[in-house]
């Protein structure tokens, strides 16, 4: 049984049947990772694309201190964030709301209350900076600090671009549910 390891290895010996396997092994959940930064399919694909050629360029600098999925991972999400940056679909705005932090759910409401599907279709509707944090933060699971560093903003505009987020996703649910019940 060839395992995650061996096709690397192959990659980097320059085994072409390997790249194929690799690509296969990580491009549907690495897409699924792209379609939560990017605004549309065809952006995430893009992504993807670039991402992998990133990756295989790479192959020699992973170190293996690591599972594999990790170091892909990373690619990828940088990559999406580069793509933003490029595009300057991203603005933050410092420290908005940072007293509110928690506070805006303790109303009882829960987004574990949704399916995944449901969450990121939300969060697809979110301002390009809120929805890169919320995703890195409450889905990828960076530290505030971690993507602080990664996005170049201070640790504070990453927790109120987070609890924006929420407080968007409430507003989103609270509108949704109003039409849905009546």
């Amino acid at each position: 049984m060839t395992t995650e390891r061996d096709i690397l290895t192959a990659c980097q010996n320059g085994d072409k049947a390997s790249f194929k396997k690799f690509y296969q092994l990580y491009a549907s959940k690495m897409l699924a990772v792209c379609c939560r930064y990017m605004k549309n399919k065809e952006e995430a694909e893009d992504v993807l694309q670039e991402a992998f050629i990133k990756i295989f360029n790479n192959l020699d600098t992973f170190r293996g201190d690591a599972p594999i999925i990790y170091w892909v991972k990373k690619i990828v999400v940088n990559t999406a964030l580069n793509q933003l940056n490029k595009n300057k679909q991203w603005q933050y705005t410092d420290e908005i709301n940072d007293k509110h932090g928690e506070e805006y759910f303790e109303e009882g409401f829960s987004l574990q209350q949704l399916n995944y599907e449901q969450l990121i279709g939300y969060v697809r509707q979110l301002p390009v900076g809120c929805q890169t944090v919320f995703n890195m933060f409450a889905i990828e699971g960076y530290k505030h600090s971690e993507i602080a560093e990664m996005l170049q903003i201070t640790e504070g505009t990453s927790k109120s671009q987070y609890a924006r987020s929420k407080e968007l996703l409430k507003t989103y649910l609270m509108s949704e549910s109003v039409r849905n019940n009546g």
